[in-house]
């Protein structure tokens, strides 16, 4: 059974991840962690889904040590404290321009990316500090190598 932090979004679409899979990584967050990735959905995320009224995948959510370094994510990722998430655009760059756009306007955020890498792959990188302490930081075309 799922567990459910809002009303379109669970804990699990945040924690599963193929390559831990794969690599037979446990990737289960702390009590602290799920804290920070309920503070991201109910902040962020779960505005952007009401205002959008499109579902929104998870490519990337908490990510334990050993999985951030599997998949290549910076020692300090704010995925290692369940403090952000990488939302699937399905290659369409307009909607997650849209969606980069509205989480810009209109929400409190930390960081937000439009990342992007060689195969022309995009999604957008948010992510949200249950401390308070939120940059604001926009990056808007960044190339992930």
């Amino acid at each position: 059974m799922a567990t459910r932090i809002s009303k379109n979004f669970t804990l699990e679409e945040f924690t599963t991840s193929d390559t831990a899979k794969a690599k037979g990584i446990s990737n289960i967050p702390s009590t602290q962690q799920v804290a920070s990735l309920c503070a991201l959905v109910h902040h962020v995320l779960q505005p952007l889904r009401d205002a959008m009224g499109q579902e929104i995948k998870i490519g990337s959510g908490y990510r334990c040590p050993r999985l951030n370094a599997a998949v290549g994510g910076v020692s300090n990722s704010q995925h290692l404290n369940g403090e952000a998430a990488d939302l699937c655009i399905d290659g369409d760059k307009l909607k997650g321009k849209r969606w980069f756009d509205w989480i810009k306007a209109h929400v409190v955020f930390d960081q937000l990316i439009m990342e992007h890498n060689a195969k022309g792959s995009y999604w957008v990188h948010v992510s949200y500090r249950a401390d308070g302490k939120n940059r604001k930081q926009v990056i808007n075309d960044l190339l992930k190598r």
